[in-house]
């Protein structure tokens, strides 16, 4: 049992507003570490494309769950979640507060409402579904998931192909409806909880993007992309910023189409994560320059601990 309260800081919000320099100011002011919770930033050949810390930054503070991973692994969020879980109950050991910062929702939430029944499924069973997709298209997917699992059907994202490709994998595996295992992970947790939510207003946000993006461009993502490209139909790799560039690589699209839709497309996505955080509730929302104003929340909501 752990004696004193412990307190866990989530730092969330959208790419590119800042969320590493903040967590990084924080965990400085209150001398502790960070857990990542961006899944991007997991794999260890995904450098320029996913905005890591630099290594400057890794040496400033302590990070978990940066680089540990490699993009031929199978790791979704119920590995993430178990392991994070495990890690912070470690860490709480040395320290009262942790920050997780990142804007992967799903595997934020993951750890922190608890997972759904966990299954592990080979990885050929993947790679085949990946060819099917490949080979005769999405609607075939989805008929096949409605098959095998209607309940699922009607409530998933059908333009979210990794999820449905995760759901049709446990469905053949398992022979049992993805759904049968949903929501049955343990929901306790045995620390404070405060929620943070970055945000500002949408064309700082959407500047800060684009110029993010011609950075990422300027320090060689197209040969980052280039040297990933056999990787291609790994799911790590299916990603904004990957995925338009080996369109790029295909022929099918001129570079500077690419760079447009990386641009587009993250912008895309920040819209996403916002919406997922804000639907969450509970997040106070701060701008990434009010480091005063963040700072003494905290300190008010870790008081009593």
């Amino acid at each position: 049992m752990l004696k004193a309260k412990k307190h866990l800081i989530v730092i969330a919000g959208p790419t590119a507003v800042g969320k590493t320099a903040v967590a990084i100011k924080l965990a400085k002011l209150f001398n502790t570490v960070i857990i990542n919770a961006d899944s991007r930033q997991f794999y260890k050949e995904m450098k320029i494309g996913t905005a890591k810390p630099s290594e400057d930054e890794l040496t400033e503070v302590k990070h978990y769950f940066i680089n540990n991973k490699s993009v031929t692994e199978l790791y979704g969020a119920g590995h993430f979640a178990k392991e994070a879980k495990d890690l912070i109950t470690k860490l709480f050991n040395d320290f009262d507060l942790l920050f997780l910062v990142g804007g992967s929702g799903l595997y934020i939430d993951a750890l922190l409402n608890g997972v759904d029944e966990f299954v592990d499924v080979p990885i050929n069973v993947r790679e085949e579904l990946n060819l099917l997709y490949k080979t005769k298209g999405l609607n075939y997917l989805l008929k096949l998931l409605e098959e095998k699992d209607e309940h699922y059907f009607k409530q998933v994202d059908l333009n979210n192909t990794q999820r449905i490709i995760r759901a049709l994998e446990v469905c053949i595996h398992t022979n049992k409806p993805y759904s049968s295992f949903l929501n049955n992970g343990s929901k306790s947790i045995n620390f404070n909880l405060v929620k943070i939510l970055l945000n500002e207003d949408r064309e700082t946000l959407y500047n800060k993007i684009n110029l993010r993006v011609d950075k990422m461009m300027n320090d060689g993502l197209l040969n980052e992309v280039i040297q990933l490209k056999t990787y291609n139909n790994l799911n790590a790799l299916k990603t904004v910023g990957y995925k338009e560039l080996f369109s790029y690589l295909e022929g099918e699209i001129t570079l500077e189409t690419a760079i447009d839709k990386i641009k587009q497309h993250t912008r895309n996505y920040a819209k996403r994560q916002l919406t997922w955080f804000n639907n969450r509730g509970q997040y106070i929302t701060f701008n990434p320059k009010d480091i005063n104003s963040i700072v003494e929340f905290i300190k008010l909501k870790t008081a009593n601990g």
